[in-house]
């Protein structure tokens, strides 16, 4: 009877938590579904900006633009998630449902290694905001990104596939809930799909792509190659006719 008691106690518990943006993706990624998010730059968001048909939104760049008032525009335009993916410190709000509390993985500088951490840690507690833990990973995507112009951190060469499988794995030991492979903000061309197939063999943390994604052949060869997330910001902003393409192409994964 006690157990009998106990088991239903414990599942009672299961049912009623609140299930958490991590837990969202963790279960989508075991039911064989992706995601579709759509990256906005804070500075270049305005009353026109597409938000529904995304399985998420995050909000953040590379400058020190505030996020709050973007945060609370686009809850009202999507029921969709609103994560922050924040760039430095200023950028963060508890406004937000979750917060990617990052690590920029190829940085062998303190400043965007752990201080910034350390400077959001005590808001970022007191807010109660989910809070994700995420090693970041700069790839070169054959131009100079925001983040090495800001950072001044060295991409990793796509070439170097044992140098990103490492950097990948030593995130998730690290502790980290997410993996993020990224070729930069405007890259030329996207992260490659074996890549992506040797980081996800050596992972069980879901794995998130973005960067350089122009066309839904690109997002569907990252998905394909296990990439759990695919993550698009450029092509929206300067293309928002591309968007219902991707929702349509991808609407039957997601």
């Amino acid at each position: 009877m006690c157990i009998f008691f106990c088991n239903f106690v414990a599942h009672l518990v299961l049912l009623t938590k609140k299930m958490t943006i991590l837990d969202s993706i963790s279960q989508r990624r075991k039911a064989g579904r992706k995601m579709l998010v759509r990256l906005i730059d804070p500075e270049k968001f305005d009353g026109n900006t597409r938000c529904d048909g995304f399985s998420m939104i995050f909000v953040g760049g590379s400058t020190a633009a505030s996020t709050e008032a973007v945060v609370e525009a686009v809850r009202t335009k999507t029921k969709a998630p609103v994560v922050l993916f924040p760039g430095n410190v200023g950028q963060f709000t508890p406004k937000a449902d979750a917060l990617l509390f990052l690590t920029l993985m190829n940085s062998r500088d303190p400043l965007f290694l752990i201080e910034p951490q350390i400077a959001a840690a005590e808001a970022v507690a007191a807010s109660g905001i989910e809070t994700i833990p995420m090693g970041y990973i700069l790839l070169d995507g054959g131009r100079q990104s925001a983040v090495e112009r800001v950072t001044g951190c060295k991409a990793t060469a796509q070439d170097d596939e044992d140098e990103i499988v490492r950097t990948a794995i030593a995130a998730e030991l690290m502790g980290k809930k997410l993996v993020y492979l990224e070729a930069g903000s405007g890259a030329k061309y996207p992260v490659k799909p074996s890549i992506i197939t040797a980081v996800r063999s050596k992972l069980h943390v879901p794995l998130i792509v973005g960067g350089g994604i122009r066309t839904t052949e690109q997002l569907a060869a990252a998905f394909d190659a296990g990439a759990d997330i695919g993550v698009i910001g450029n092509l929206f902003e300067e293309k928002p006719d591309e968007i219902e393409r991707f929702v349509t192409t991808f609407k039957e994964r997601i």
